[in-house]
């Protein structure tokens, strides 16, 4: 399987960091600033681990979630914010996130659980 994962945020800093980060752990990266830019990508090509900023403009990575969860539920979607909140972590777990970073994060931890999930997907596919 592809190690393949879609990263959504507003702040290109952000989308180059990750980027970098997951190309050097093998991973096929694509980005996109904004929740339309990705739905794009999406129609193109799959993407098995997400992450999506939740404060995007127009639609949230909140709304994204909840939209791409229905469509395709074996994919995995975690969140990430710079503002922390309960209410928000309701909202992210409601609307299909599997987790939830908090920013600053550390970048080892996105990709282990970018690894734990390509796992889990190659487990699934084969069982």
């Amino acid at each position: 399987m592809i190690k393949r994962v879609l990263i959504v945020d507003d702040e290109k800093a952000i989308l180059e960091i990750l980027s970098d980060a997951f190309k050097t752990c093998g991973y096929e990266v694509q980005t996109a600033e904004s929740a339309e830019e990705a739905l794009e990508l999406i129609k193109e090509q799959n993407y098995p681990v997400n992450f999506f900023d939740i404060n995007l403009p127009k639609m949230s990575g909140i709304e994204l979630c909840t939209l791409l969860r229905e469509e395709r539920p074996t994919d995995f979607y975690f969140a990430m914010t710079g503002f922390v909140s309960l209410f928000d972590l309701v909202k992210c777990r409601k609307a299909g996130f599997d987790d939830y970073f908090p920013k600053p994060f550390n970048i080892t931890e996105l990709i282990q659980v970018a690894e734990d999930a390509i796992v889990k997907i190659e487990r699934w596919r084969e069982g």
